[in-house]
């Protein structure tokens, strides 16, 4: 039974990851991904996710100077970010700290992976 599960489970993941110009997503896939690319709609988010994918880790003291809007609001779209499934955090003492969570931008990746048409001979 369990390989059963794991083969199930196997297939789901190579699905959900395949690009979408190989194969169009089932609706439970769409609804999956859809939270990601929702979270990375917003010019604020997507600044905050390159702060955060480039450099291991980050405090959210750094972040907020980087914007001209209050810390409420930055701990609201960090909380988008994390509810989304982009980033992890840690509470260190006053501060919390962020990360990328490398397999949610692995599966957005893949699938927005467009294979390149070979070149017509001449």
């Amino acid at each position: 039974m369990s390989k059963q599960v794991l083969s199930v489970v196997d297939l789901n993941t190579v699905a959900c990851c395949a690009p979408i110009a190989v194969r169009p997503m089932d609706a439970d896939q769409a609804a999956s991904v859809a939270p990601m690319f929702k979270a990375l709609g917003d010019p604020v988010r997507l600044r905050l996710m390159s702060m955060i994918a480039s450099v291991p880790e980050i405090c959210v003291c750094d972040l907020t100077p980087a914007f001209d809007l209050s810390g409420p609001t930055i701990s609201h779209h960090l909380k988008v970010l994390r509810d989304a499934g982009l980033v992890d955090s840690e509470r260190r003492g006053t501060w919390v700290w962020y990360r990328v969570r490398p397999e949610a931008f692995r599966q957005l990746g893949a699938l927005l992976d467009i294979p390149t048409a070979s070149a017509p001979a001449t």
